[in-house]
């Protein structure tokens, strides 16, 4: 079953179960895939990295919006944000620990033989690329600018 699908058919229950704010993510989501396969120049669809990075994109909109709101004290903003973003993570394949984010990075620099912050960009490189849709892009920095360092 494709994403498509699943969304299509999440939004049904939703529909049924007249939940808003989880209809409203997967509107969000079904957008997103229409849009991505309307620039997207294949007749096949998005491959599954594809969506991944779609839903991952979704994801830390809502989380970034939901920062911004409980900065400005807005809890009742923050919070619808916060329960899209759950509703759309179900879609992704389960996320990494810290430990295992870790012991990856650490494993890719002793294969680039990185020692230092100017190896940062070979090592982002190929640490974005191997744990893509598993893990997000900004712990991963932190924890190669930590090994780095």
């Amino acid at each position: 079953m494709s994403l498509k699908d699943k969304v299509m058919a999440e939004m049904k229950a939703a529909m049924k179960a007249k939940d808003s704010a989880k209809l409203e993510a997967l509107r969000a989501v079904k957008s997103g895939i229409l849009m991505a396969n309307t620039e997207s120049s294949s007749k096949d669809g998005l491959t599954e990295e594809e969506e991944n990075k779609l839903l991952q994109k979704l994801v830390k909109q809502r989380k970034d919006s939901a920062q911004i709101y409980k900065e400005q004290g807005r809890e009742d903003l923050a919070e619808p944000e916060l329960r899209q973003a759950e509703v759309i993570e179900q879609f992704l394949p389960e996320q990494m620990s810290e430990a295992e984010i870790e012991a990856e990075v650490e494993k890719i620099i002793a294969e680039t033989g990185a020692s230092g912050m100017q190896d940062m960009g070979k090592v982002m490189g190929m640490a974005s690329g191997k744990l893509a849709g598993k893990a997000d892009g900004k712990t991963i920095s932190t924890i190669v600018r930590k090994k780095l360092s």
